[in-house]
């Protein structure tokens, strides 16, 4: 596939002139899968007329059609599922079988959205003089540039492609560049699904150069971002130079809050699962463990017994539960947050350390007596790392748990509906799990606030946020 790489620019793709390139590394074993040539400004500039053409086309098509093509893409990822899989494990780490479920529930959002354009309804609002009426309308608001990362290279993609095509918009994508080849894959199923050119572009770039480029043209009406949080500021304000709207899904630290009335084994084998997903770089992943007194020496063992027994390995290996890391940043990340919790007095229970000396592998971590200002408890991780420590009350932890500007995801395991309407309401996040782990699902809307975000992409709101509202009064002659 590292053949193909290549610029996706009004329906051709494109290979940018010049040798600026970016090697594309296998995380498991370090070995370099090829080299990407990255786009400059002549190329993001073609890819901006192509855009604002292609919205032209696309907005005047009938939403019925629009989610025709939108469901055939939808179809088509999921005929795709081995060949979009390979591609995530061999440039981002994480086992088949988590890449498979990647695709399959991206493909789920993308099938939700095409129906949901089809009812992006206005409304009629009763007026104040005879002979008028009030109508309230849904616009698609332009072009979209759209910045997606690299943990989950299909999903969030095919994400922020489903969001404006639903809504009549054009896009251009820029995919990390770490892992560019399912995005790739997706950009030839958006022309087999039949969606016109120019209405889907994908560039790669240095990622500083792509986001002021096309943040600034005029062309560019609306910025939609998954990323790190310094990201996500910096094109806030690029984009508040023009007042575009704009969609940021940012990083999290989620607080899970574990009761003693909760079925605790229960709750640490989920909270296994959840934290320890692709290698624990999952923004809404629970990262920061407050158990009950009473609780927390039964939810440790069960948690350190079931971190132990994760089988590490090469995602495309049979039996591999835990890929490697995506990167060797994320690696050397790992190892500063262990050596400052271990300064600062913290126990490593499980893990602790690289494995092996090829690959960027590291041991599922934990941790006990971790203190409120070290690292692990303070800044998102993005790795599998999991301190835990001990409340006593509901209002001591909710102060504990809503103490960091972040707000994403947050997690409550108890068997009292008193509690677990108190964590419900008192959780500072923008998505809620009460005995459980699933915070999405195509049909609610999904983001953060705080630090981790504004906006909400999925739901009849994330869907919303790619029009713009206009109110029409007329008067009837």
């Amino acid at each position: 596939m590292n053949q193909d790489w290549a610029n996706l620019i009004g329906g051709d793709w494109v290979r940018p002139h010049g040798d600026r390139t970016i090697a594309v590394v296998n995380p498991a074993t370090e070995a370099e899968i090829g080299h990407l040539p990255l786009a400059g400004k002549a190329e993001l500039d073609r890819a901006l007329e192509a855009a604002e053409a292609g919205f032209k086309l696309w907005r005047k098509v009938l939403p019925q059609e629009r989610a025709r093509v939108v469901r055939k893409f939808g179809a088509l990822m999921r005929e795709n599922v081995e060949l979009l899989a390979a591609a995530i494990t061999a440039e981002q780490g994480k086992t088949l079988a988590e890449a498979r479920g990647e695709v399959t529930g991206a493909a789920e959002l993308v099938e939700w959205l095409a129906e949901e354009g089809r009812r992006l309804y206005g409304r009629i609002v009763p007026s104040r003089f005879a002979d008028s009426r009030i109508l309230v309308t849904h616009e698609p608001v332009g072009v979209v540039a759209a910045f997606s990362p690299w943990n989950f290279p299909c999903s969030m993609v095919s994400r922020k492609i489903a969001h404006a095509l639903a809504a009549g918009c054009s896009v251009i994508v820029k995919p990390a560049e770490e892992t560019p080849t399912a995005a790739i894959i997706l950009g030839r199923l958006c022309t087999e699904a039949g969606v016109p050119p120019g209405v889907v572009n994908i560039v790669y770039g240095d990622p500083a150069e792509v986001s002021a480029h096309l943040i600034g043209s005029p062309i560019v009406q609306k910025i939609s971002l998954t990323g790190s949080v310094g990201v996500g500021k910096h094109l806030a304000a690029l984009a508040a130079r023009d007042l575009k709207k704009i969609t940021l899904e940012l990083g999290g630290h989620s607080p899970t809050v574990v009761f003693d009335d909760a079925d605790v084994a229960l709750a640490a084998k989920q909270c296994v699962g959840s934290r320890f997903r692709n290698a624990g770089q999952v923004c809404t992943a629970p990262t920061r463990f407050y158990v009950q007194s009473g609780a927390v020496e039964r939810f440790t063992k069960h948690f350190v017994d079931a971190a132990k027994a994760i089988k590490v390995g090469d995602g495309a290996e049979p039996g591999s539960q835990m890929g490697p890391l995506s990167n060797r940043r994320r690696l050397e990340a790992m190892e500063e947050f262990v050596a400052d919790a271990k300064a600062r007095g913290a126990q490593v229970l499980a893990g602790g350390e690289r494995l092996g000396n090829r690959g960027f592998f590291f041991a599922p971590t934990v941790f006990a007596d971790a203190p409120v200002d070290s690292m692990v408890m303070t800044r998102e991780p993005f790795g599998p790392l999991a301190p835990i420590r001990p409340f006593d009350t509901v209002d001591e932890v909710l102060e504990q748990a809503n103490s960091l500007p972040y707000g994403l995801a947050a997690y409550a395991f108890t068997g009292s509906h008193k509690t677990a309407a108190a964590m419900s309401e008192g959780l500072r996040a923008g998505v809620v799990a009460i005995n459980g782990v699933t915070v999405t699902a195509p049909e609610a809307p999904f983001g953060g606030v705080g630090d981790s975000g504004i906006g909400r992409e999925a739901g009849i709101e994330g869907l919303a946020e790619y029009t713009h509202l206009k109110t029409v009064t007329e008067t009837f002659l």
